[in-house]
């Protein structure tokens, strides 16, 4: 499973993660990924910010990062997944779903196309690519060393060029093929996120299975984020995995086509009403993944 101690990310101890695995592993759980101190929020509340604005305590920033992946191999888990975002993830207005749920979409009609840059001002495309390629450099060899899967996770959504004064090319196919073969190594790839990457897809439900082949057969997926959407790129609305365009089913076939080993989980879902509504849809989500991996396994699909 996935799931992070307790407090900041960035002030986690080798012994608060020791005990957070332990406290796992004793409900008969496998802890197989953490979060690293890089996550989707924008970059003004990152907690290391200096790493993807190049600022004057890069370097130092990237040293705890790296000592925090030596300590998640000390403690025995296999993976961490982070994210390389300056914007966050761009939404409009929720959206009515299946049962009066309330559902997250990104509408380009809809959106503040002509929003001013934040903290990271007008940034290149290139400029953006060294920064990247500075950290994996560094990041890139600890991860082997200690033997730490690290997931990247794709950006969310795709937004045109230059929207906010950035082009996330994370957001794109071909950039994500691009930077798992930068800095070229087997601890190197994507928390696939299929539902980010169906936001990037003029048709999702036919273009989806191929680029799971492309990721799959070369190793490069290390952790699977399986949602749908209903929609595609610049124009989309989240769903339950059952109800979106694509078909979750096949897509669960290809990952076992491309001999996928680690896990399938759920991850942004709808709220739904009732006392939890977040918890009660994540269960179902979860139910719905058993439910297809055991019948996979029973040779009905």
């Amino acid at each position: 499973m996935c799931a992070d101690p307790a407090g900041k990310p960035a002030s986690w101890t080798l012994d608060d993660i020791l005990r957070h695995r332990d406290k796992v592993e004793s409900f008969g759980l496998v802890l197989d990924m953490i979060q690293l101190p890089m996550s989707s929020r924008p970059i003004e509340e990152a907690s290391y910010p200096d790493i993807l604005l190049a600022g004057p305590r890069r370097d130092l920033q990237i040293d705890d990062v790296c000592r925090m992946i030596e300590n998640i191999g000390r403690a025995g888990i296999p993976a961490a997944k982070y994210n390389l975002n300056i914007i966050g993830i761009p939404r409009t207005a929720m959206e009515r779903g299946r049962g009066g749920s309330l559902n997250e979409a990104w509408r380009w009609d809809k959106a503040e196309q002509s929003a001013a840059p934040g903290l990271a001002g007008v940034l290149s495309e290139d400029e953006n690519w060294e920064r990247i390629d500075y950290f994996l450099e560094r990041v890139v060899p600890v991860a082997e060393s200690n033997r730490v899967r690290l997931a990247c996770h794709p950006h969310d959504p795709y937004t045109p060029q230059g929207y906010k004064g950035v082009t996330r090319f994370l957001g794109t196919v071909e950039g994500l093929k691009k930077f798992v073969t930068l800095r070229e190594n087997p601890y190197h790839g994507l928390n696939f996120f299929q539902g980010s990457i169906a936001e990037m897809l003029e048709n999702p439900r036919e273009e989806m299975d191929d680029i799971i082949r492309w990721f799959g057969a070369r190793d490069k997926i290390f952790n699977v984020h399986f949602r749908n959407i209903r929609g595609g790129k610049l124009s989309f609305m989240e769903t339950f995995p059952d109800e979106g365009d694509m078909d979750m089913v096949r897509s669960l076939k290809t990952y076992r086509e491309v001999c996928y080993p680690y896990m399938i989980m759920p991850d942004h879902v709808p709220t739904i009403g009732g006392r939890d509504p977040v918890g009660v849809a994540f269960s179902f989500c979860y139910g719905y993944i058993a439910a297809l991996l055991e019948a996979m396994e029973a040779g009905h699909l």
